[in-house]
């Protein structure tokens, strides 16, 4: 079922104990990832002077959206977040965005597989003395586990599609113990399951983290960058101002979740669910492969609350892949500064990796559809930035040349000002239910799930709740196995 399985092993939690007693590892807890301020004083002052992506088990107090914006010894303040105006986005409503590159590894899936790996470790089901920790993605996630078991004195193997960008190979070959890439692209996901299932018959002691089906990914999400998104709120909300929805690629399910959250908090907001339009699976049941990267897709994960999802919107990775160029190559910023957009923020446009520039693009689309005011706010996430694409910079100046003030006026004219409604599908009931019936082909006919249990996904008030509702008995377990280790008591 949906709830995290929390079941203690004595035996193999005493083992980890002692790992982590032997490696300095203190682990936070959920509420502390939410409000960094009830973090200890003596880490704080710890992590000024250890760098953001350091190997060090300090920085998993650094899984937090709170993390200053610094490279080295920062500390914490408010959530990162960047507003888009209406001078670049074409629309009058206010489109504000999450910044994941504060996060070490430069991506926020570091917190989705720290919600997996640490339940586990916590209550002696996962033995890092023993055990190796695979972790299977199609880009950032396979990193932020490889990273995170690497501060948890933990044995680790990525997969990835042999596609992805050039950089995410190069740091893994340093942190990974072992790097698997896998047939295809970003949408080759099933490549990434039968890898898994080839690695299970292999008789090695292995715990493999599916993404697409750990609720700690899902509860993550919900749990810490929703109550960041309701903070951001806080903060930028006027009194005439309304909270319209949120918008997230599918990807994993897992950022998506965090507008669960927020429908609690707000019931009358939407969740739009953004894919590539070259590989339709949610809007049209259609397959394919594309060039925006973060996102997967070919199948419907299993954690996706689809139930809860309003809308379904389809960008071209065309958009993604030129107005990439434009934010980031010296002439796409020129001509922006010219065009009215506020030079500040021009300056941080490498804020936005491939699926950030997709979720803004889906963002302005959903802001036309319901034909949103200035005071009318969408959220969305840039879960990764332009640091981990330089190489896609690169290879598209080698393949369409070099990027001049026209082209930078074509490109902002055509896929920012010129996105329209289409390639979009406001979601019926029954709509919601054909996308979730498609999980059958994935998760029941092929990864073993039941078929009672993908109907109580659709049937059950409770099977989302249930999950939703372990963040405090998680941080109980977390809080006793630290006391155990000792180092918070010395």
């Amino acid at each position: 079922m949906s709830r995290i399985d929390l079941t203690v092993f004595p035996e193999r939690r005493a083992r980890a104990v002692q790992r982590a007693r032997e490696r300095n590892i203190i682990i936070p807890t959920y509420a502390q990832m939410k409000d960094p301020s009830k973090i200890p004083t003596r880490i704080v002052e710890e992590l000024t002077s250890i760098g953001l992506w350091d190997v060090h088990p300090r920085n998993l107090f650094r899984i937090t959206w709170h993390n200053q914006p610094v490279a080295s010894g920062g500390t914490f303040g408010g959530v990162n977040y960047l507003e888009f105006p209406s001078s670049l986005t074409g629309v009058p409503a206010r489109i504000i965005a999450l910044v994941g590159k504060w996060f070490p590894t430069g991506a926020h899936k570091v917190g989705a597989a720290f919600g997996c790996l640490v339940p586990r470790l916590v209550t002696g089901q996962f033995d890092p003395t023993t055990q190796k920790a695979v972790w299977p993605s199609t880009g950032n996630y396979c990193r932020g586990g490889a990273y995170d078991s690497a501060l948890l004195a933990c044995e680790s193997i990525a997969i990835l599609p042999e596609g992805m960008s050039r950089e995410r190979f190069e740091w893994l070959s340093k942190i990974a113990g072992e790097v698997i890439k896998t047939p295809g692209s970003e949408s080759n996901v099933k490549e990434i399951f039968d890898k898994c299932k080839e690695l299970r018959a292999s008789g090695e002691d292995l715990m493999i983290f599916n993404q697409f089906e750990e609720f700690g990914n899902y509860l993550w999400h919900f749990e810490v960058t929703g109550h960041a998104m309701e903070e951001v709120l806080q903060t930028v909300m006027g009194p005439r101002d309304r909270y319209r929805g949120m918008v997230s690629a599918t990807g994993s399910a897992g950022t998506i979740a965090s507008g669960d959250c927020m429908k609690i908090l707000f019931p009358d907001s939407k969740i739009a669910a953004s894919e590539a339009l070259q590989c339709p699976t949610l809007l049209e049941n259609g397959f394919g492969a594309h060039r925006i990267e973060g996102i997967g897709d070919k199948h419907v994960p299993w954690i996706h609350n689809v139930k809860n999802t309003d809308l379904v919107v389809a960008i071209d990775d065309n958009a993604v892949v030129n107005v990439a160029r434009l934010f980031n190559e010296r002439a796409g910023r020129t001509y922006l500064v010219k065009r009215g957009v506020p030079e500040e923020l021009v300056q941080q446009l490498d804020l936005l990796g491939f699926s950030g520039i997709s979720n803004v693009l889906t963002a302005i689309k959903m802001a036309k559809y319901y034909e949103l005011g200035e005071h009318d706010i969408i959220l969305t996430v840039l879960t990764d930035s332009m640091e981990l694409y330089q190489s896609r910079l690169q290879e598209m100046r080698q393949e369409m040349g070099e990027y001049d003030e026209r082209t930078a006026a074509v490109d902002y004219a055509r896929w920012i000002l010129q996105q329209s409604t289409d390639n979009m599908l406001e979601l019926r009931y029954t709509d919601r239910r054909r996308i979730h019936n498609l999980k059958y082909f994935t998760w029941v006919e092929q990864q073993g799930k039941t078929y009672e249990e993908i109907l109580a996904q659709w049937y059950d008030p409770d099977y989302w709740t249930a999950v939703q509702r372990q963040a405090e008995e998680i941080d109980e377990l977390i809080t006793a196995f630290n006391r155990d280790v000792g180092l918070l008591n010395e």
